[in-house]
């Protein structure tokens, strides 16, 4: 799934037609946040499926009643519609539990730090120029657009210095996609265009999700997992880690990813390998790395997840820095 920030004043604007924009491409989420800086009336929002919004409690509102009455989270089903209330759940975790079911969502105002970590697009009062970036503005009708490329797809591990760095949501998050001064200025086609370039937000959910859909499923009995995630100690007396970071250089890294995929795809009675592992900062307790593996068997199934890890941290460029309570050090570097 990918994911995108839409702040600034007209930002609920812009979500409503980007999300419809996106929708024809595939399933759109929408997670709103503090409307506050959008310059718009605060509104109740829900597309019958796959929005998640922040909600205040209100008169004759059942899901309000519910959780003021004590339920950890509620749901209103109605004639193939649902909307849903509850508490304790970032917009990180958001982002998770949509991420198996769309193929992009749309962030509206997310909060400064989950912004920073999320290619975004920026709407502001008027141009750096004066424009208001309507027809008649600037030559570019009132945008400006920038993005990380990372490194090219051939570029070599071995003589290119220094990997992409990472971010939260990916090692191409954080990039401005787009800036202008109101939402009907900005190229949906361009923003498309940029964002399919970043990297994904994916879960095991969100991996087996695609499994499932194999069309080797019907001859499938098994799906076996693995999932990698930051460990505080080695034992008792080790030093306390507090979160690890990732590099790799992009394109390279999935290349040769998708190419060990490929050749395990190829045993007896395995029909589909799926890999991902995050980059940037992840902290002690969050998960890393995955692998899930479709197979007809839980034998081969079983063998294969475990040589896909196994393949994958000895073939794969991508470097780790660990920080601990003590020291930090690029663990490639330690004897």
């Amino acid at each position: 799934m990918y994911p995108i920030g839409v702040v600034g004043p007209g930002s609920k604007r812009l979500t409503k037609r980007l999300t419809e924009f996106l929708a024809e491409y595939g399933r759109v989420s929408v997670i709103t946040g503090d409307r506050r800086s959008s310059g718009e009336d605060d509104e109740t929002t829900t597309d019958g499926g796959a929005a998640v919004t922040e909600t205040t409690p209100g008169e004759g509102d059942d899901l309000e009643a519910y959780r003021s009455a004590g339920a950890a989270s509620v749901y209103e089903l109605n004639a193939g519609n649902w909307r849903a209330a509850g508490g304790g759940m970032t917009e990180r975790e958001a982002l998770y539990a949509v991420a198996p079911a769309c193929e992009f969502c749309v962030v509206e105002n997310p909060p400064d730090a989950v912004s920073e970590g999320l290619s975004r697009i920026v709407l502001r009062d008027r141009m750096a120029d004066g424009s208001d970036g309507k027809s008649g503005g600037d030559p570019d009708g009132g945008r400006e657009r920038s993005s990380n490329a990372g490194v090219a797809a051939d570029a070599d591990p071995e003589t290119s210095p220094n990997p992409e760095p990472g971010s939260e949501f990916g090692s191409a998050g954080g990039a401005v996609l787009a800036t202008a001064a109101n939402p009907e200025a900005i190229d949906l086609d361009e923003v498309r265009d940029t964002l399919e370039a970043t990297e994904p937000v994916e879960t095991i959910e969100s991996l087996v999700e695609r499994a499932k859909s194999s069309p080797r499923a019907p001859e499938s009995g098994a799906i076996a997992t693995f999932t990698g995630r930051v460990r505080a100690q080695e034992d008792v007396n080790d030093t306390p880690t507090e979160y690890l970071e990732f590099e790799k250089y992009e394109g390279v890294a999935e290349q040769r990813m998708a190419a060990i995929s490929t050749e395990l795809e190829e045993r007896d009675g395995v029909h589909e390998v799926l890999m991902h592992h995050r980059s940037g900062r992840i902290e002690y307790g969050e998960d890393i790395v995955f692998v899930v593996v479709l197979a007809g068997h839980r034998g081969e199934a079983f063998r294969t997840v475990e040589d896909g890890i196994d393949r994958l941290k000895a073939e794969v460029p991508i470097f780790k820095k660990e920080v601990t309570v003590d020291e930090q050090f690029w663990v490639h570097d330690r004897p």
